[in-house]
Formats: structure tokens, sequence, C-alpha cells
């Protein structure tokens, strides 16, 4: 799948389209995460979204998560007007992704500052450039959740 998406890719670099990737759990959504998608999509002629994969979103956000399964959490991620590729990764970070798509942007929500962007050192080594896009961290799956289970016990 991700040597397709290199691909196709591939074929939208040489038309001089300009390659942006974003990513994240995705977990239950919410406006936030269109705003960051559009935003992202504004960086580029077309989005990619990585999605982590079902063991990623446990490692990173505990037992309990991800509440919707990865192949779902793609299915919806995907129908957004502003994304035009969706791929699942397992690694904690996509750095490996950086490597093998060479987006010319990688979009991180305002949650990060280009400083605190986990992959920062190997987008500069690549000659990525890194966008902060998305509205202010007034979202988050966390705080929906908890607000939902309140609601369910109150």
């Amino acid at each position: 799948m991700r040597s397709a998406l290199k691909s196709r890719l591939e074929e939208h670099r040489k038309n001089g389209d300009r390659i942006v990737m974003a990513n994240g759990c995705f977990d239950i959504l919410h406006a936030g995460h269109v705003r960051y998608l559009e935003a992202a999509r504004r960086e580029g002629d077309l989005l990619v979204v990585a999605i982590n994969s079902d063991s990623s979103t446990r490692k990173l956000k505990g037992q309990g998560r991800p509440i919707l399964k990865e192949m779902d959490r793609a299915e919806l991620v995907a129908a957004f007007r502003a994304v035009d590729y969706v791929v699942v990764f397992e690694e904690p970070d996509v750095r490996s992704l950086l490597r093998e798509l060479r987006p010319d942007v990688h979009a991180k929500g305002t949650d990060y500052t280009l400083d605190s962007v986990p992959e920062r050192d190997e987008a500069a080594h690549l000659g990525i450039r890194v966008a902060i896009v998305g509205d202010p961290k007034d979202h988050s799956t966390r705080s929906l959740i908890e607000r939902i289970r309140d609601a369910h016990q109150g």
C-alpha cells in the first residue's frame, strides 16, 4: 500500500504538485481535526494524511484507545474533501514516512511549535518545510471522551 502511494505521489510530483503530509490518531473526529486538515491542505496542492495504527494509538494514548478501529478512522478521514490520500502507519512517529514519501510540507497542529515537532530534524535534513496549521487547540478527543463519560454517569 505504501509503495503504491509512493508511486502515485511521484506522478503528482512530476506534474508539479506540492505534496503536504499531516498525521495523527483521528480517533473520535471533531471540528479541530477538520480545521487542521483544511489548513494543512492549503499548504500545497494535495494532502496525504498518515493515521496511527491501532497499536501505535494505544501506545500514545493509553489503554482503551483507540475508540474506533484504524480502518474506520482511515475511511472517515478519507471522506474529508481536503484529503487526497490516507495511509496507516505503525511507527511511533512519521520520520520513516517522511523519508519514504518525501512531501514538500509536513503539517502539524497548533499543539506543536516549530521547535517541538518530533520529526523536525528529519524534515530539515530532507528539505521538507514544517508548517504549524489549524485553529488553537481548544478541542481534544480526550476531553470529548471525558464529557461523554460524565454525561453517561450523571
